[in-house]
């Protein structure tokens, strides 16, 4: 039996071939999680452009630094999404702080709370990580939870329903609900995608 902390056997194969600078490599990491990386930088940033640009970032990054990547703190998947993750906040920073500075300070009172200050710049990043790690948990959840949340949550189906659109026990759909929950109500514990620590 393997050992919980032994990576998959495609991570590590995957961050020895990008180290050895394996052009193929990396377009088959591009292939398997371009869509992913995509999604969560729009998630944070809602700019088409600004994904596409934070997209090629975190490929070259990946290129260019494949030995960041420790398989001991989780999935190559999670170090991917914390990359995109960083990349699109320090992008989304940059562009509302550079929005706040042509602005103006704003208010002659400097209320704190007011449109463009660095608090409401703060609450947006917060929100859109929030708003980011929520797609990824539910994305990467297993298919049958993640099919259960879908019918409770967007056809408004109650479990009874949601058990008989799946074929399972009322019991097990509560189960299923009670769990994809849980998952993900950890989007609000941190501002990167789970099951690696943020350190890129």
């Amino acid at each position: 039996m393997a050992h919980k902390d032994v990576p998959p056997r495609w991570d590590r194969k995957m961050q020895q071939r990008l180290a050895r600078g394996e052009a193929a490599a990396l377009g088959e990491l591009y292939d398997r999680f371009a869509s992913l990386v995509h999604s969560l930088a729009h998630r944070v940033l809602g700019d088409e452009r600004a994904a596409d640009g934070v997209t090629r970032e975190v490929f070259a990054h990946v290129w260019e630094h494949p030995d960041s990547y420790d398989p001991k703190q989780g999935p190559l998947r999670s170090w991917v999404a914390a990359v995109t993750h960083r990349l699109a906040v320090q992008r989304l920073r940059v562009t509302e702080t550079a929005a706040l500075t042509r602005g103006g300070s704003g208010r002659a009172d400097g209320c704190a709370d007011e449109p463009g200050s660095p608090e409401i710049l703060e609450s947006k990043v917060r929100r859109a990580s929030v708003a980011a790690r929520a797609d990824y948990i539910v994305h990467s959840m297993p298919a049958p939870l993640r099919a259960a949340l879908e019918l409770a949550y967007f056809q408004r189906r109650d479990y009874r329903q949601t058990a008989a659109d799946l074929g399972v026990t009322e019991d097990e759909a509560r189960r299923r609900l009670r769990l994809g929950l849980q998952l993900l109500s950890t989007a609000h514990d941190a501002g990167t995608p789970p099951g690696y620590g943020g350190a890129v």
